[in-house]
């Protein structure tokens, strides 16, 4: 795949992996034909969080609006994906549902849209990492209220390894 950078004016995604980091682990990086979805492969010869997996991917996404559907600039089935080792998908999905937010209101095409990225995910399956009504946003107004569009998911091999 290649790295398509972003029109001037149009966000992407970009990542700092520190030396230290790098120092003790082998990384590599995954890029795709969008800039707003990027992903970092993690190997550690003795494994990883005290379990026998070597290998974890970390894949953030920053998904923008679009006016055609999905009405987002990346598929739900590209965000999540099968992996046999543990995955953690994060980002500014740009999405309101009521798994994250449950004391939002939500418009139809709101719930419609946010619905076929969750199901996505847990029909791979992936767990919402996210707290239930953490906000994740906080508007710079006084009208606004606070949101949850940052949200992270993690497969079935990677949640019960994480704690908080």
């Amino acid at each position: 795949m290649s790295f398509a950078p972003p029109p001037p004016g149009r966000p992407g995604v970009a990542i700092h992996i520190s030396r230290t980091l790098n120092q003790h682990l082998s990384c590599s990086t995954v890029f795709y034909d969008s800039s707003e979805m990027l992903s970092v492969d993690v190997f550690s010869p003795e494994g990883l969080f005290g379990s026998p997996h070597y290998s974890l991917r970390v894949t953030w996404v920053y998904l923008l609006r679009t006016n055609r559907p999905p009405y987002r600039s990346i598929l739900p089935e590209r965000v999540v994906s099968f992996l046999p080792h543990p995955h953690l998908v994060l980002g500014d999905f740009n999405l309101h549902h009521a798994l994250a937010d449950p004391c939002r209101s939500l418009s139809e095409i709101e719930f419609i849209i946010a619905t076929r990225y969750f199901d996505a995910a847990f029909d791979v399956p992936y767990h919402l990492l996210n707290t239930r009504g953490v906000y994740t946003r906080f508007p710079f107004d006084n009208i606004s209220r606070p949101s949850v569009l940052d949200l992270a998911f993690a497969n079935t091999t990677l949640s019960p390894l994480v704690t908080s």
